[in-house]
């Protein structure tokens, strides 16, 4: 047997080794961004839907119809039947209602970092689905892209490395010295109606070396300078999502100082839970060492959520029920399960609820949903107790 030492790898062979896998990664995108098309949304909701988002009767909504202060539905040529409507044509008819849940101008706006310095917890699923699941409410939302792996920016149907320019679409410009003074030029529309987004890419990396040569001569620049661009661009939103990276850096510590709310994804294994403990204390440590710097930051609310929950397996439940016993008031009720549907919208680039047609019949989704629903709604409750201007409505429905 021949026991030939392996030869090293040369920095060219590194190169061909990246150069292959940039060979699948285009390919990939090919399948999921044709040439020259445009993510568009197609949910349409029927009129018994529309009522149910409103919060207003059927035949109120005929009656706005026939009397001008909504547009005449559009009806299929052949059966003389509503097609359905759009988002945008549902929030509309909030508007005219009264309905929309905007938070007063009195009212905090809320900036929550989904957060967790350790990958592949469900931080980008959780972030595309609440910023959706706060959409349909008729809620103002933005998605702030702090990654530079760009999961969310890609979900929201940009390519990172052809629809992005780090130096003028990102958050990199305004970290850079001179750079832009607010966040709005990077602000853009995407296809869901009340998401905005601020997205990433590769580029957005280079942010951390940056910061890196600037907190040795200034550490209040570095560690606020993401809450001062949040400021200039949060009264247009109601709710504010960021999304940071799955590491200890300069970054993840803005986006710690930006937030006034924390929500942590924790799925419930040994590994995945160790390191959210490690980075708890991680959190309270750096946060407790740099508030000599910047002053103290509070929030809102903590929370964590269990994700990617298998009730077949005896450790996930075992974990879940020792999450809910040391941190009773801490865990959100509300649980992610794993699920099959999630991975697969993933695939393609999707959200669970994007999906339309018969995959929404099926009782996997409609499972899937229900968990995503329970956790938005969680979450949405923790949001409205913050605006004073909702306790009035939280004390009807027995919530406060």
């Amino acid at each position: 047997m021949d026991n030939q030492v392996l030869p090293p790898v040369s920095l060219s062979e590194l190169q061909n080794l990246s150069n292959r896998a940039d060979t699948v990664m285009n390919r990939l995108r090919d399948r999921v961004y044709a040439p020259g098309s445009e993510k568009k949304l197609e949910l349409s909701f029927n009129v018994r839907s529309a009522a149910e988002m409103v919060g207003r009767s059927e035949k109120l909504i005929r009656d706005a119809e026939a009397d001008g202060r909504l547009p005449e539905p559009q009806k299929d040529p052949e059966t003389g039947r509503r097609t359905g409507y759009s988002l945008a044509e549902v929030n509309r008819m909030r508007k005219v209602f009264g309905t929309l849940p905007h938070r007063a101008p009195g009212d905090p706006p809320l900036v929550m970092a989904v957060q967790n310095f350790k990958g592949g917890v469900g931080k980008s699923t959780l972030v595309t689905h609440l910023a959706q699941y706060f959409a349909l409410k008729g809620y103002r939302v933005c998605v702030i892209d702090c990654d530079s792996q760009a999961s969310t920016t890609a979900v929201f149907g940009l390519n990172p490395d052809v629809d992005v320019d780090e130096d003028e679409d990102t958050l990199y410009p305004f970290f850079r010295h001179g750079g832009p003074a607010t966040l709005h030029y990077a602000l853009r529309a995407t296809y869901w109606p009340g998401i905005a987004m601020i997205p990433a890419n590769l580029g957005l990396y280079d942010a951390e070396y940056e910061f890196a040569a600037r907190m040795a001569r200034d550490h209040t620049f570095v560690l606020d300078k993401l809450r001062d661009g949040v400021e200039s661009i949060q009264d247009q939103f109601d709710i504010i999502l960021l999304d940071p990276p799955p590491a200890l850096g300069m970054l993840s510590l803005s986006v710690l100082r930006a937030a006034n709310a924390l929500l942590i994804p924790a799925p419930p294994n040994n590994i995945d839970f160790a390191s959210t403990a490690h980075f708890l204390k991680m959190m309270a440590a750096t946060l407790g060492e740099i508030s000599q710097h910047g002053g103290a930051r509070s929030y809102s609310f903590v929370k964590i959520v269990a994700t990617k929950m298998d009730d077949q397996k005896s450790a996930h439940v075992a974990i879940k029920r020792m999450m809910d016993a040391v941190f009773p008031h801490d865990v959100l009720q509300s649980v992610l399960k794993d699920s099959a549907e999630i991975d697969n919208a993933t695939a393609n680039l999707k959200t669970v609820y994007e999906l339309t047609g018969p995959a929404r019949r099926t009782e996997t989704h409609k499972r899937c949903r229900a968990y995503l629903d329970a956790v938005g709604r969680e979450v949405e409750t923790l949001i409205r107790k913050t605006w004073p201007s909702h306790h009035s409505d939280l004390r009807k429905e027995g919530i406060l």
